[in-house]
């Protein structure tokens, strides 16, 4: 049984286990090389726990398996571990971060996804997601900024 519930600073650790696991995933051969030299765990530990106030985590038996985080009008992030995918997870974490930003006052959510993640970006169509075009992302690394090609889309909330 899968719950979704909002996180604490105790699902930090946990929620930087399942970004850095499943970031590896849809990312790696999709971004420039020089940006995987700085996603290791220490990267993604630091920038999970300050995002934990506006985090949801999935878990099934009592283990973490997906989080959601949102920044205004951003579905900033959602993540789930390869086993737990195809399980409905990955549907319940998206549909709690649109409720957080309508619920917020919006009435489009906006996500980037990478342009190459063929399977995110599948998944995001068929829960209604609509391609609004191409964005390049600059992600941030201790030693500069990497433009990553992305793709925005966008769902209406109301």
């Amino acid at each position: 049984m899968t719950s979704i519930r909002p996180a604490t600073d105790d699902d930090a650790a946990a929620i930087a286990r399942v970004w850095h696991e499943a970031w590896g995933d849809g990312h790696t051969g999709h971004v420039p090389d020089g940006l995987l030299e700085h996603r290791h765990p220490e990267h993604f530990a630091s920038r999970a726990a300050e995002r934990v106030a506006h985090s949801w985590v999935a878990e099934v038996d009592d283990e973490v398996v997906g989080f959601v985080t949102v920044e205004g009008d951003e579905l900033e992030q959602i993540f789930v571990l390869a086993p737990a995918r195809g399980s409905g997870v990955a549907t319940d974490l998206l549909r709690t971060g649109q409720d957080a930003i309508r619920q917020a006052g919006h009435d489009v959510a906006w996500l980037a996804v990478v342009a190459g993640n063929a399977r995110a970006r599948a998944f995001y169509e068929r829960q209604g997601w609509v391609d609004a075009g191409p964005l390049e992302y600059e992600a941030g690394t201790d030693g500069g900024t990497f433009v990553v090609p992305c793709r925005r889309y966008e769902a209406p909330l109301r």
